[in-house]
């Protein structure tokens, strides 16, 4: 029987997202001035919130497993879109790479990314490292769908602590704009980096954001890299790393919640993908460290913010939706 009588109720996950909207908002506001594409990225904006209200009144009106599934999916599924926004935005900003290039010469005395895939050009380690770069994808959502179908009741506190750690990641790269080695380093001189002289090369991906072709690899899962980065790539969120920071913030959620056989699963392709951020020239190792730094703040930071919420909000937060469809 349709339930016509339910309020209109929104989940955690949708309202930070709303939050996320409203600081990304302000941001482009005050941008407005440096030929940042304004209207397309307020009406992109206010797309994405008239959608949230739509599917949140029809899960009041239908109280459906399916409907509740599909605001989990088009939040999770913007991630696609959130991330080209932080360029779309950041564009505008003056770039850092070098900064996080002259770090990681003061702390290693040399750039890791450059000497790494240079010491181990082979194509099956190369494959070895590209198959943990692109596992970064099945990671969340293999991870998602695992405690939606086999574990529901984790499956709000996983998911926000995700989201909510995605959207500060998106705000950091949005207010401080790193590109990586594989755009920075091919756009100074050999000869400069060679000399551990890094120029600051202030607003260049604002006119560029070309990525570097590799010329040496090849092989299934190193053309799968290449092909999603040059459709999805952008010279942006290089520092610090949300390759390494989500990817172990789900190993942290994962093993908390004691699905100890998931973790090992898991665990031989997160290895492979942290070495794979510095081997493909993704990311300094310094992005890696602070990566990994990253998401043990973000755990607990995303964490007190759930535990809050539920504390204050939970009957809000009640999944009503376990009851059966009705068609």
């Amino acid at each position: 029987m349709v339930n016509y009588t339910k309020s209109l109720r929104f989940l955690a996950v949708e309202k930070i997202t709303f939050i996320y909207i409203i600081i990304t908002s302000i941001i482009i506001a005050s941008l407005s001035s440096r030929s940042l594409n304004f209207e397309e990225l307020f009406s992109s904006r206010i797309f994405i919130i008239v959608v949230i209200f739509i599917l949140a009144y029809l899960n009041s009106i239908w109280n459906w497993k399916s409907l509740r599934f599909a605001r989990y999916l088009f939040l999770g599924g913007l991630l696609s879109f959130w991330y080209p926004d932080t360029f779309d935005i950041n564009r505008v900003l003056s770039n850092h790479d070098n900064l996080i290039a002259g770090w990681e010469q003061f702390v290693f005395g040399c750039q890791p990314s450059m000497l790494f895939g240079e010491a181990y050009p082979q194509n099956w380690i190369s494959e070895i490292f590209n198959m943990g770069y692109f596992s970064y994808y099945p990671i969340i959502l293999g991870s998602g769908l695992y405690f939606y179908f086999f574990d529901h009741k984790k499956y709000d506190n996983f998911f926000f602590v995700v989201m909510c750690s995605f959207y500060i990641f998106y705000l950091i790269y949005i207010l401080f704009p790193t590109a990586g080695p594989q755009y920075y380093f091919h756009v100074i001189d050999l000869v400069q980096i060679q000399k551990a002289a890094f120029p600051n090369i202030g607003y260049f991906f604002n006119f560029h954001n070309e990525l570097h072709e590799s010329a040496y690899h090849s092989g299934l899962f190193f053309q799968l890299v290449e092909h999603t980065q040059q459709v999805g790539e952008r010279p942006t969120a290089a520092f610090p790393s949300s390759h390494v920071g989500i990817s172990t913030l789900i190993m942290i959620m994962i093993f908390r919640f004691r699905k100890y056989g998931l973790f090992a699963f898991i665990l031989p392709l997160y290895l492979a993908l942290v070495f794979a951020t510095v081997y493909i020239q993704a990311h300094y190792v310094v992005d890696v460290l602070s990566g990994f730094i990253s998401a043990v703040v973000l755990f607990f930071v995303s964490n007190r913010i759930y535990n809050w919420y539920m504390r204050n909000f939970s009957e809000d937060e009640s999944d009503d939706s376990v009851e059966n469809e009705t068609k």
